[in-house]
C-alpha cells in the first residue's frame, strides 16, 4: 500500500475495493478439509505489499485494550492482561497515528465488505448447511474485525465457540517464521468425552484458517512460551444476525464497546 493511498478518500475506497477483492479470491482459492472438523487453510491472504504495510504499522502497546471472554482468566499474576485487541472499525481505530489509521481503515473495511463474506459463506457450504440448514447462504451474519495481541503466559482451552457465532476466521501476522509452533490445534472429541490433538495450525505469516462454527469444531492454543514476544493476528467473526435479538445484540455490542473505547482514551 503506497503511504499516500489510506490518506486520500477517494484513493482510500479503491484501495478498499481491491483489497476486497484479492481476499476474496485468496478464500475462494483455499484449500478445505474435512479432518477433524470442516475447515479452510489460508494463505497468502493479503497482496504482499498490503501484508507488509499492515507489519510496519502495527498499534503501540497502549492502543489495545483488554480482550475478556474466555481470555479473561488468563492473565498473569501480576494482573498484566495475555491477549489484548483493537477492533477494526473506523470509530475505534480514529485514535491511532494518521497513516496507522488509514492502513487500518482499509484492512477493517475491506473484511467487513460484502465480497469477503461472500466468499466465506460459498466455501463453508457444507458446514453451514449443516447448521442452518438448505436456505444457509440467506442467514445474515454480522463481521466484527479485530486485532489481538498475545504475550506469553496466554493460552485459551479447547472449546467450540459460542454458538452466537457463525463464523471464525484468524489471520496470522508473524513476521517471519520463526514461531511456527504457536499456531491454533484442532481436535476431535472420542464418545468417551476425550479429546484428540489431531491439527496444528502453522503460524506463519500471512495465513490463517477458517471454519463455520459447530458443535464439532474442538480446538485450542497451547501456552506461549518466553520465545515468543507477540503472537499477532486479526479474528475475523461472523456473529449470526437472524431474527430481532441478534440483531439488536450484534449492533449494541459495538456500540457499547465504542462509548468505553472512548472513555479509555479520554482517560489515557
Amino acid at each position: 500500500m503506497e503511504q499516500s493511498v489510506g490518506l486520500n478518500t477517494g484513493g482510500r475506497k479503491r484501495a478498499m475495493e481491491r483489497l476486497s477483492e484479492f481476499v476474496a479470491a485468496s478464500v475462494d482459492s483455499a484449500p478445505a478439509s474435512d479432518a477433524p472438523f470442516y475447515h479452510l487453510v489460508l494463505d497468502r491472504i493479503f497482496p504482499d505489499d498490503i501484508y507488509a504495510a499492515i507489519l510496519a504499522n502495527m498499534p503501540a502497546a497502549s492502543d489495545y485494550r483488554p480482550m475478556h471472554g474466555r481470555s479473561k482468566g488468563h492473565d498473569l499474576a501480576d494482573g498484566t492482561h495475555t491477549r489484548v485487541k483493537i477492533d477494526l472499525f473506523p470509530e475505534y481505530i480514529r485514535h491511532l497515528p494518521p497513516q496507522q489509521r488509514a492502513v487500518w481503515d482499509v484492512v477493517g473495511r475491506a473484511l467487513c465488505s460484502r465480497p469477503v463474506k461472500d466468499a466465506f459463506v460459498r466455501r463453508l457450504a457444507p458446514a453451514l448447511e449443516r447448521r442452518f440448514g438448505p436456505d444457509y447462504a440467506r442467514t445474515g451474519m454480522f463481521p466484527i474485525p479485530v486485532l489481538t495481541r498475545d504475550i506469553p503466559g496466554y493460552l485459551i482451552t479447547p472449546h467450540t465457540d459460542t454458538r452466537w457465532k457463525g463464523i471464525t476466521v484468524q489471520l496470522y501476522l508473524p513476521r517471519d517464521r520463526s514461531i511456527t509452533h504457536i499456531g491454533t490445534i484442532f481436535h476431535s472429541k472420542l464418545a468417551d468425552g476425550t479429546l484428540t490433538k489431531d491439527k496444528q495450525m502453522t503460524f506463519a505469516p500471512n495465513t490463517g484458517y477458517a471454519f463455520a462454527v459447530g458443535t464439532d469444531t474442538w480446538h485450542s492454543a497451547d501456552r506461549i512460551g518466553p520465545e515468543v514476544n507477540t503472537r499477532d493476528s486479526i479474528l475475523l467473526t461472523y456473529f449470526v444476525d437472524a431474527g430481532a435479538l441478534r440483531f439488536l445484540r450484534n449492533r449494541g455490542k459495538r456500540l457499547g464497546n465504542f462509548f468505553l473505547s472512548e472513555a479509555r482514551n479520554r482517560l489515557s
